[in-house]
């Protein structure tokens, strides 16, 4: 009779438990997905999470779009509001062409931080990963009172953290004619497969949609000049790296860089290279690749929460 009892007790407890989940929400309920002329351009961005509470502007990289942080978002919502735009000519965010629109790192600085003064975002924490780094300090640097601490995620700053490939890649600076072959490496579909599973010994954590996803948008009209375009470009961020440097040391932000260690773009030496700037900040060299979020988003969403919790009421 007793074990009866307990089976039904058991049984019961399961059900109550089983119910409890099935009134949960989705994770994807706490995403909402908007638009917003900028300077009469349509940018795409994602939002989640209390207005009121602090909010954490989420800068993504290439080529990937605000899609990157599905996963992310969720994990900090219920303490942060989120805002994750997409560049314009990246994701879901208008492509104009480049006869309409100036595809710099000083353009796409600009409209990003306009977007954000459009929604009255003038306080935030910057997570920047990849071209996100370059958006992400133009930003800092123009307006350093808005950023209350930074989150750098395999985001470069550091001449000693360019992995081997950038040395192709300055062959094409210097002559991108005669080197179409380096940018159409760099644009094509094996290349963004790469992107994320080169180095990792864990190749069967990713999913494959991000990278055909990733090259169905850089397959768009207009797409490969626009890639073009901010791949020249890329060269002004490596000569920006002394005043970014310098801005660390003189401001100190609160700091904490997430690096994949296995990331063949950016070395770990460039995660390392924060410290000389900014000897407090957290450094957590982390058992994944270029795109982290694809292996370790729940080490980094509880790394972000307890260093957050320290430096943002």
């Amino acid at each position: 009779m007793k074990k009866k009892i307990l089976v039904l007790i058991t049984a019961m407890l399961a059900l109550g438990t089983a119910a409890k989940a099935w009134t949960m929400p989705s994770s994807s309920s706490t995403i909402t997905y908007y638009r917003a002329q900028v300077d009469g351009i349509s940018i795409f961005y994602r939002e989640a999470g209390p207005k009121d509470a602090p909010t954490i502007v989420l800068l993504h990289g290439f080529p990937s779009s605000s899609r990157m942080f599905d996963t992310l978002i969720p994990l900090l919502a219920s303490r942060y509001h989120l805002i994750a735009p997409d560049y314009p000519g990246f994701g879901q965010s208008e492509a104009p062409s480049p006869a309409r629109y100036h595809y710099t790192f000083d353009h796409l600085a600009e409209t990003t931080n306009r977007l954000l003064e459009q929604l009255n975002i003038d306080r935030y924490i910057l997570y920047m990963q990849d071209y996100g780094g370059p958006v992400g300090f133009r930003i800092l640097v123009q307006h350093p009172d808005r950023v209350s601490a930074i989150v750098v995620q395999n985001a470069n700053a550091y001449k000693e953290g360019l992995g081997s490939k950038w040395t192709a890649i300055a062959q094409y600076w210097a002559d991108p004619k005669a080197n179409l072959e380096i940018f159409r490496a760099f644009t094509s579909l094996e290349g963004a497969k790469q992107r994320h599973i080169a180095g990792s010994p864990h190749p069967e954590r990713y999913n494959p949609d991000t990278w055909t996803d990733e090259y169905a948008t850089l397959s768009r009209p207009d797409e490969q000049e626009i890639q073009a375009e901010l791949l020249f470009d890329y060269q002004t961020n490596v000569a920006s790296y002394p005043e970014w440097q310098a801005w660390l040391r003189a401001h100190k932000p609160p700091m904490m860089v997430l690096w994949g260690k296995y990331d063949v773009s950016f070395i770990v030496a460039g995660a390392e290279a924060y410290k000389r700037d900014v000897p407090d900040a957290e450094v957590h060299i982390l058992d994944a690749g270029h795109f982290a979020l694809d292996e370790k988003v729940d080490e980094i969403a509880e790394l972000m929460l307890r260093f957050l919790s320290k430096q943002v009421p």
